[in-house]
């Protein structure tokens, strides 16, 4: 059985001269995770090294460094999945948390929940030993300000419309990260983490904590997607690409053939990564940019900012 593990750092427009830093930082999240897999570790503890690498790197909009709402502060959602028993686990609300993927796999193997939610879920965080933390970066404040003052000045009293601001600005929406993997033992395992849309109402949750929507794995594939997240909610797009691999198709073939539907229905601005059974990692996205990491078997890691 083979290994494998991609990782995305977001789809949409990266901003210029930052395309190098988005690379490295994932060349370096995806290493974390080729170590443990290639010395026989699990798909779960590969995809969340990966994933808190890259919620450790501000230049991500995860963990530190992850957008403010329309208030000011950080709502992280996170996601882990695994496909053996289905397990998963999942966060949402957190406003005072290093590592939001870890909270989330602390509700899968501890909890019999699924989702833990706001206060609840920080609280959760606390009596896991979690400590509290200021995820707001001085660039991210700065960037808040600009950004009000740009609705402001595009927007007017419409400002809580973001699709039509963020289309015309694709270079402030942050990027959520995510990793999937299969590990020696046919296990798959994916993990998703997000700030979510800057300047977001306060209490939206996207795609990216929810099973089969922003994260899933199942024997068949694990996947993560990134992008409008309200598109991504309403088509189930992971779970999507997962039953077109469970009907026969290709792996490549089943992300392009949803991707396709979430462009012919909403015009989304999405991307997804995924890794089958077989140790093939995929990734496929319709924006600009989606930087993107994989390595599979005994090949070295691989970066590109377009698939």
């Amino acid at each position: 059985m083979g290994i494998a593990l991609i990782a995305h750092g977001g789809a949409g427009k990266w901003r210029p001269g930052s395309d190098d830093d988005a690379l490295a930082g994932l060349t370096a999240a995806v290493e974390a995770g080729r170590r443990i897999l290639a010395a026989g570790g699990s798909s779960l503890d590969a995809v969340c090294a990966t994933v808190v690498a890259l919620e450790d790197n501000p230049i991500y909009n995860a963990g530190t460094g992850a957008v403010l709402n329309f208030d000011g502060f950080c709502e992280l959602d996170a996601c882990v999945m695994e496909s053996r028993e289905a397990r998963a686990g999942a966060v949402s609300g957190l406003q005072r948390a290093k590592n939001p993927i870890l909270v989330a796999r602390k509700v899968m193997e501890e909890t019999d929940h699924v989702m833990l939610t706001g206060d609840g879920a920080q609280r959760f965080a606390r009596v896991m030993g979690f400590p509290d933390h200021d995820p707001i970066t001085p660039e991210r404040r700065a960037d808040w300000f600009d950004k009000r003052n740009r609705l402001d000045e595009v927007l007017g009293k419409h400002a809580l419309r973001m699709r039509r601001f963020l289309q015309d600005h694709p270079e402030y929406a942050g990027g959520t990260v995510g990793a999937a993997a299969v590990d020696s033992h046919g296990v798959l395992a994916a993990a998703t983490s997000t700030g979510g849309v800057t300047l977001k109402m306060v209490g939206r949750v996207g795609d990216s904590p929810v099973p089969g929507a922003g994260n899933y794995a199942c024997a068949r594939v694990a996947a993560s997607a990134t992008g409008t997240g309200e598109f991504v909610l309403r088509s189930l797009a992971t779970r999507a690409v997962a039953e077109r691999v469970e009907r026969g198709e290709s792996l490549a073939a089943s992300m392009e053939a949803v991707l396709e539907g979430l462009g012919r229905d909403y015009d989304a601005d999405v991307g997804l990564i995924a890794v089958d059974a077989t140790g093939m990692p995929v990734a496929r996205h319709r924006t600009r940019d989606m930087p993107h990491a994989w390595f599979c078997g005994d090949g070295p890691v691989a970066a590109r900012m377009r698939a």
